[in-house]
């Protein structure tokens, strides 16, 4: 029911399903066993569902440089099957190096998941070293199909440039925020591995995958603990529809089928909103497969869930490790939000005073990322079940104002845009009270020069666009100052209401 501007979401859900669907006809045609073809379904899904950098040509190369992390962990993975003790301590490296990448921006990231689910999928599929030469065959044309079907047929991001991901936040060492997670990630996987096999000796790798995914887009405690109980909370709802749906099939080729591409087109439309949806999408279509390969029957099911289960608290152990704490994550991407709107007000300054050069139409979309991130880092606070009921009052306080300042940036980029919009001395004046504002929340690198503020005094120049600009300006100068009682003050206090 969320909008879908454009149909940017059901068109790439609709691509996914079709780049995958050829995918695992190319390996059906190449007389490739089932095992391969479902590994190449579950390639193509990951190189459409995780290349995510900003430029096509960049994700082009991304998906190409795949293999190069795919192929040697595939035949890690097949070739340490039977020396379970060097398996799982090479599984852990790959844990500590994928998510150790995440700090290469969105390459590493694809890179760290893409070695992962490879082993992961060995383990699924019990993949041996005899079917390695087939199993690289079928990754490679996954990409293959991907690739054509994402920067040839239908190149939606030609169109339509998927926003830019906000670079992670500084640090170097074990303040750096990747540092940390590769620790936590490599704990809580331990941790599931060692009490998902004293479950299951067959299907405990579930609890590592479980560890591995809550902490992917996650930088705090907070986060991934949501994130744990979204995970359970999807799991167990698809698994009810398991119930109802993969059991009674059986297996049946062409139903099977036809589900699997519903359940991967419910993947990707619902992930940008939903990791509980997501999640029971992914369950549904593990158990569809399970059926294909012959061994579903609804103890696996209760399996699933007993392991996700054991993921989900390794994941919440492996995060007390080094923690990132909610209050020092969420402050850091206010601040970084709040500095992207004083960028955004100057270049809108400056195009409104003639300069032709400036555009504050890219630190507007850069707004719109970074206040993705602060709702996400914000979510534990606002989350429903949530008992701390003054920081979840300030938190959708510090939401609400910064949602005012984004659609005051949407409409003075927007008035920026009009050619006719001529100087008007106010604007100065105006834009520098608003860097003032930035200034009280984010104390300045640079002094404020004194004189900036009677420079702009003067008689001004009435234009209809200067005038609509003025008023988004006045609008976002009180949202900065509305700011400061939220984020001034001690979080534990109860938030006096604005007058």
């Amino acid at each position: 029911m969320a909008p879908d501007p454009g149909l940017v979401r059901f068109r790439i859900s609709l691509r996914a399903v079709l780049g995958i669907a050829l995918a695992v006809a190319l390996a059906e045609l190449f007389g490739l066993s089932l095992v391969a073809s479902i590994t190449a379904g579950l390639a193509a899904l990951l190189a459409l569902f995780t290349v995510a950098d900003p430029t096509v040509r960049r994700q082009a190369v991304t998906t190409a440089l795949l293999p190069t992390v795919g192929f040697p962990v595939l035949a890690l993975a097949t070739l340490l099957h039977d020396a379970p003790a060097l398996r799982d301590l090479t599984w852990l490296l790959v844990v500590f190096a994928g998510v150790y990448a995440r700090r290469w921006g969105p390459r590493g990231h694809a890179l760290g998941i893409f070695a992962f689910m490879q082993f992961f999928v060995t383990q699924f599929l019990h993949a041996l070293p005899a079917q390695l030469p087939e199993l690289y065959a079928a990754v490679a044309l996954a990409l293959l199909a991907a690739g054509a079907v994402r920067f040839g047929a239908w190149c939606i991001e030609r169109r339509v440039p998927p926003p830019a991901a906000p670079a992670p936040l500084p640090g170097s060492g074990l303040a750096r925020a990747t540092t940390r997670q590769a620790v936590q990630a490599t704990a809580a996987c331990a941790i599931a591995l060692a009490a998902g096999q004293l479950i299951s000796h067959d299907r405990w790798y579930w609890a590592v995958g479980t560890a591995w995914w809550i902490f992917v887009n996650t930088a705090s405690r907070g986060e991934t603990l949501v994130r744990g109980f979204r995970r359970v909370l999807g799991t167990v709802t698809g698994i009810a529809a398991g119930f109802l749906i993969a059991v009674p099939l059986g297996g049946a080729p062409a139903p099977t089928a036809l589900l699997v591409a519903v359940c991967v087109f419910g993947i990707f439309y619902t992930a940008p909103l939903s990791y509980s949806w997501m999640m029971l999408f992914v369950t549904v279509m593990a158990g569809l497969l399970y059926g294909l390969l012959g061994v579903l029957h609804p103890g696996l099911l209760l399996l699933r869930f007993q392991e996700t289960a054991v993921g989900a608290i390794g994941a919440a152990i492996g995060v007390a490790l080094l923690p990132v704490t909610t209050h020092a994550a969420t402050n850091a991407w206010i601040e970084r939000a709040v500095t992207c709107v004083h960028t955004c007000t100057t270049a809108a300054a400056r195009r409104l005073a003639g300069d032709p050069a400036a555009d504050p139409a890219p630190h507007a979309r850069e707004l719109e990322v970074l206040l993705g991130r602060v709702r996400l880092s914000l979510a534990p606070l606002v989350h429903p079940l949530s008992p701390l009921r003054a920081r979840k009052g300030r938190a959708r306080r510090v939401l609400a104002l910064l949602d005012d300042c984004a659609r005051e940036i949407r409409g003075l980029a927007a008035v920026a845009a009009d050619r006719d919009a001529s100087h008007d001395a106010r604007l100065a004046a105006a834009a520098w009270r608003v860097e003032a504002a930035v200034h009280a929340l984010v104390p300045p690198t640079r002094p404020l020069p004194a004189e900036a503020t009677a420079a702009a005094d003067g008689v001004p120049q009435h234009h209809p666009g200067a005038e609509t600009a003025l008023g988004h300006l006045h609008g976002l100068e009180q949202a900065l100052v509305d700011l400061a009682a939220p984020l001034r003050t001690s979080p534990r206090a109860p938030l006096v209401p604005a007058a």
